[in-house]
């Protein structure tokens, strides 16, 4: 008997893996490896290089504190339940450390080799105390006594010394100390200030010496009378994630997650970072007290904790950075502005899209939400919020409106991750100045975006309503690619009143005319039309641009419609466990991703035949192709149904599947091959979309 179909992929101890789907801690590193690779760009400028080498740290620390954290847990269960992929959490941690312990060697060799050196021919040095001129060694020392040493705490480990608590991601110094009298030696654990700089400028500002290498340069100064055999940097990640109880016994939503926040500085320990230099006697020492294996531990050339390379990126030497693409206003709002027309007036000649960070979130989605707090027409405002930031306008002008009387009910969702103690914080100022403030619905994250307002126009009561792809964030508005819709559409204003009453009051999930909404009818709606796309066979097409595709039924019924002959491009900028381009199950699909200055958050839908009278069907939203998005989380997907948007989607696909861009395309083997040109970073599908913007909006 013959068998067609891919070949299999090998995999550790459970022998054959699922040949259909990827494993997504897998395919994480993997686009993290994507991420690394423009730290070795030679068309990025130098101090971009550097900070998307910081990125990639940083990223690894998030998914040290989440997912391998889980991994741990799910053995610590003793679960040898195989996932998606065949692998088991034994197996797939072991698959982890691997390729982890790669990617780090290969973001060293970047450090040292290229980015370290190219640094110095600029005057931009990080440099060891030995390295340090004579007056930059006594301006050096002056900081260490006047502000460093009052706050620094040495911890003996000796028996009425236990072993000290070390928080999560704090860097510390391990030193082994020595009696000259006694010869008795003891450990001792010092813990890195973390409110002062990583890297202090010395006079110039352009040399940098890491503040653990002044205070190892003064430890004798910390234990008076003592040798100090040895020191080295270490660094541990503890697992992070909140385990809030969603069920109807968690009354209090905003008390379980600040208890839950304060338990998690106490999380188990899962990686271990140290510094080449450690002797094994220190190294067993904290693999026994900290409970970790080996395996967990990852040693260091370079510093530990390179995200203090987003310093080198802050130095004020703009030859070296990106030259800024100023955000535009929509020429709608821009025309609107000179003529003295309210935002309001320019939504009911037609929905307005915005495109971000391309066109200003600022002019756009926060002077909507300003004007109306300010409007005397406007009679209530609901939102949404999963992620805003610190200084946030958009929750000033809620309270501004709520402060002048109007009704304003805000779903802070407090369960979004490494933003929770930001949300909580909103959470109680917003309460405090009268605005009602829910937590979502049971069981389930609200990761939709939308904001409902309700005004007493001249001609009646007309809500006006924003969807989008982005969180109603300004600072990350200026770094995350969105797209945005602002529309008095009436039965779009039905839906959101529909979605705005099942989240903050007491229903069943309710029926919606135009809306798609997760976690009851998206799935199936997304299922339906990529089915529907299949019935029309090689003429079938579909585009889908989102941050990832992990759902296994999702993912099969793609697969099926590539046995129909449809045509599948998918824009995925992290996580893909779709295979594509393999013979026999995933000819027909192509998936690319892009990665840049700004960083790929739209979603778009596109199925070629899912409209009225088989026309194509554009949508955008919140969603993401996971099982956590489609099961687990309040989504909402909205159509794009103006000729004029249906356009701008259009080039938007179009530039980012050009075929002299940079980009990365998944080939048959799971690898990701970078293509364009090899000695550029341009053209790019980002620069591309600027200038097209630019010049659409000055003419």
């Amino acid at each position: 008997m013959t068998v067609s179909g891919p070949p299999p992929v090998r995999g550790y101890g459970s022998g054959v893996l699922d040949e259909r789907h990827l494993n997504r801690e897998l395919s994480w590193l993997a686009f993290n490896r994507r991420v690394l690779a423009l730290s070795g760009e030679i068309g990025i400028p130098l101090l971009e290089r550097v900070k998307f080498a910081a990125i990639f740290s940083s990223n690894l620390d998030e998914f040290f504190q989440v997912r391998v954290a889980a991994l741990h847990e799910q053995i610590s269960a003793d679960i040898t339940m195989a996932q998606a992929d065949g692998r088991t959490p034994t197996e797939l941690l072991q698959a982890v450390t691997e390729e982890v312990r790669e990617l780090i060697e290969l973001q060293e060799d970047i450090v040292a080799n290229e980015l370290r050196p190219m640094l110095q021919a600029e005057g931009v040095e990080i440099l060891s105390w030995n390295e340090l001129e004579p007056d930059e060694r006594r301006f050096a020392v002056d900081i260490f006594r006047q502000r460093i040493f009052p706050v620094l705490t040495p911890l003996a480990v000796d028996p009425a010394h236990p072993f000290p608590y070390i928080s999560n991601l704090a860097l510390s110094l391990a030193a082994m100390v020595r009696d000259p009298e006694t010869g008795e030696r003891r450990f001792a654990r010092l813990k890195v200030p973390p409110n002062f700089d990583r890297l202090l400028p010395m006079p110039g500002g352009l040399r940098l010496l890491p503040i653990e290498q002044l205070i190892s340069a003064h430890l004798n100064s910390l234990f008076t009378g003592m040798e100090v055999e040895e020191v080295a940097a270490f660094r541990i990640t503890r697992n992070a994630d909140l385990t809030v109880d969603d069920e109807e016994d968690a009354d209090d939503l905003l008390a379980a997650v600040e208890l839950e926040l304060r338990r998690r500085r106490f999380g188990e320990a899962v990686r271990l970072e140290v510094d080449a230099s450690m002797g094994p006697e220190m190294l067993e020492l904290l693999l026994r007290e900290l409970d970790l294996a080996p395996s967990a531990v990852t040693h260091h050339r370079e510093l530990l904790d390179l995200t203090c390379l987003f310093s080198v990126h802050a130095l004020d030497l703009p030859k070296l950075k990106d030259v800024a693409w100023p955000p535009v206003t929509a020429g709608r709002i821009f025309r609107a502005e000179e003529s003295g027309m309210s935002l309001f007036s320019v939504i009911r000649e037609r929905a307005l899209l915005v495109h971000h960070p391309y066109e200003s979130f600022a002019s756009s989605v926060e002077a909507f939400i300003e004007e109306a707090a300010v409007d005397p027409r406007v009679q209530s405002i609901k939102m949404t919020l999963y992620r805003t930031s610190g200084d946030s306008p958009i929750a000033r002008s809620l309270i501004r409106a709520a402060e002048r009387g109007v009704q304003v009910a805000v779903l802070v969702e407090l369960k979004a991750r490494f933003d929770e103690a930001t949300n909580v914080t909103w959470a109680k100022t917003l309460e405090r100045a009268g605005v009602h403030v829910v937590y979502g619905v049971v069981g389930l994250k609200t990761h939709a975006k939308c904001a409902l307002v309700v005004r007493s126009d001249a001609d009646g009561l007309r809500r006006y309503v924003h969807l989008g792809t982005g969180n109603y964030n300004s600072r990350t508005a200026r770094l995350y690619e969105d797209i945005g819709m602002i529309t008095c559409d009436p039965v779009i204003g039905e839906d959101a009143t529909q979605l705005f009453n099942h989240l903050t009051g007491y229903s069943r999930s309710p029926e919606y005319q135009r809306l798609l909404v997760a976690p009851h009818g998206l799935r199936p709606r997304l299922t339906e039309l990529i089915e529907n796309e299949a019935r029309h066979g090689t003429e079938g097409h579909i585009v889908v641009k989102t941050n990832s595709v992990g759902d296994p039924d999702i993912i099969e019924a793609l697969y099926a419609a590539n046995d129909a002959g449809v045509r599948i491009d998918l824009l995925v900028r992290g996580i893909c466990c779709l295979r594509a381009g393999v013979p026999g199950l995933s000819e027909n699909i192509r998936a690319r991703s892009i990665l840049g200055r700004y960083l790929e958050h739209s979603r778009i839908y596109r199925f070629a035949h899912g409209g009225e009278q088989n026309t194509p069907l554009f949508l955008i939203g919140s969603a993401d192709l996971m099982v956590r998005n489609l099961d687990r989380r309040v989504e909402t997907l909205v159509p794009i149904v103006h000729p004029k948007h249906q356009a701008w989607l259009d080039e938007v696909l179009a530039f980012q599947f050009a075929d002299d861009i940079v980009a990365w395309d998944l080939q048959p083997d799971n690898s990701w091959l970078r293509v364009g040109p090899e000695d550029a970073f341009e053209p790019h599908s980002q620069e591309r979309m600027y200038h097209w913007v630019s010049a659409i909006q000055k003419r």
